[in-house]
């Protein structure tokens, strides 16, 4: 039991670490714009934009003079309010404006992905005391099932806030768009890919409408959406903004370079997987540098919550292994 909540405490900490680094790198990348966009558009008082006037003269003396540490300059709590107020009123002229496009959507599927992954790795070694990996590509830690959802719910709740939707609206129309992802998702795994990471019925979760949706599932996809709409959305939207600066866009195109470049080589290396067990040798040198690479052994130690068939026969351990055992 100790170990149990001496690790939760560590993954906690190490999450925080993350957001911390993560908001962090990206003010980097904007260089400040948004504090800035505030005080240029008169949204906020006289000696607000003196504060910042001030910090920002600090910071270039800082510069100037190699780093070295001047008067703490910061904003009091009653500033830190006006400002934070100001920018809720730009965050939602924003949105009101924004049109979605690939910049949002590579990022949004990038963090959807990793964080999707650490909250499912926290969620199984706090319920079942597993850890494994539960990785769904072959390079990065990444979930790509999470990343989609994350997609999907971005693009549906937006259009949703647009037209002003109420709360049950919301939640329903989140639980058919999480039970169409989930199903979809399954079934081309199954399919495709000789391979599913999950199985509601083997697993025997009450309310299983198919292999890969149940009712409590869609509940819970309910309650995502509207925890969304309201809280993660607007700010997640607002928060990566635009490409306002050069780094920024070279940053997520490089990282949509490799997103695709993972898809593609996971895909190919599941192929060449129920090919191998089919007894089909490799028809090219790319095949076979796959083969060298990418062995059976290799994917079953990346995917270990996955049980592999080159017939397209299988089922998950992640729901189901508990109740086998």
């Amino acid at each position: 039991m100790l170990l149990s909540i001496v690790s939760l405490v560590l993954v906690v900490l190490f999450i925080m670490l993350v957001v911390w680094a993560i908001g962090t790198f990206w003010a980097w990348l904007g260089r400040g714009k948004r504090l800035q966009g505030v005080c240029e558009q008169d949204l906020v008082s006289d000696d607000v934009k003196q504060t910042v006037a001030r910090l920002d003269a600090l910071r270039a003396a800082q510069t100037l003079d190699h780093g070295k540490q001047g008067p703490v300059v910061r904003l009091n709590r009653a500033q830190l309010r006006e400002v934070r107020q100001a920018e809720r009123e730009v965050r939602d002229d924003f949105l009101d404006h924004l049109k979605i496009g690939w910049y949002q959507l590579v990022m949004i599927f990038f963090i959807g992905s990793v964080l999707g992954l650490l909250l499912e790795e926290v969620w199984m070694f706090i319920t079942a005391g597993v850890t494994e990996s539960r990785v769904g590509l072959v390079w990065g830690p990444f979930s790509p099932l999470y990343g989609a959802g994350a997609v999907l719910l971005t693009l549906v709740t937006f259009q949703l806030r647009r037209v002003h939707a109420k709360g049950w609206v919301v939640f329903l129309v989140s639980m058919v768009v999480g039970g169409l992802l989930e199903q979809l998702t399954g079934w081309g795994m199954e399919t495709f890919m000789g391979a599913v990471s999950w199985d509601y019925i083997a697993g025997g979760v009450p309310g299983a409408i198919t292999k890969w949706v149940a009712v409590p599932f869609l509940f819970f996809w309910g309650l995502l959406g509207y925890a969304w709409y309201k809280l993660v959305m607007p700010d997640l939207l607002w928060g990566l903004g635009v490409p306002t600066t050069r780094r920024k866009a070279v940053f997520v195109t490089l990282l949509s370079v490799y997103l695709i470049l993972d898809i593609f080589m996971t895909v190919m290396c599941f192929e060449r997987r129920a090919a191998r067990d089919a007894g089909i040798p490799p028809a090219n040198g790319f095949e076979e540098w796959i083969d060298e690479n990418f062995s059976n052994a290799f994917m079953a130690e990346r995917f270990q919550n996955m049980v592999i068939d080159g017939a397209g026969s299988a089922y998950d351990a992640m729901m189901g292994q508990g109740a086998a055992e």
